[in-house]
């Protein structure tokens, strides 16, 4: 898990390149996103190639979120993992 700050009044995007991880004949079949503690509004999320993206807003100033992406190769068998990112919001 990684931290970086966000601005408690952006509508911005956080993403993650699973490049490393993937064997080359695999790609990301699905990629859902997820955020805790609850409330701030995940959308616009996306997947290409070994990247992975979504926008976060609706949060608040003081809160640690933990922003976590779990994406599901389209291998046989399939292969899933996620990761965390650390979302430090302050007002700027």
């Amino acid at each position: 898990m990684f931290q970086t700050l966000f601005d408690s009044d952006a509508d911005d995007y956080r993403g993650l390149d699973w490049s490393n991880w993937l064997d080359t004949s695999e790609t990301i079949a699905t990629s859902s996103w997820s955020i805790s503690p609850a409330g701030p509004v995940i959308h616009d999320d996306s997947h290409n190639g070994g990247i992975t993206v979504a926008f976060v807003r609706s949060v608040t100033a003081g809160v640690l979120y933990r922003l976590t992406n779990r994406v599901t190769t389209d291998s046989t068998p399939p292969r899933t993992d996620e990761r965390t990112i650390a979302l430090l919001v302050q007002n700027r």
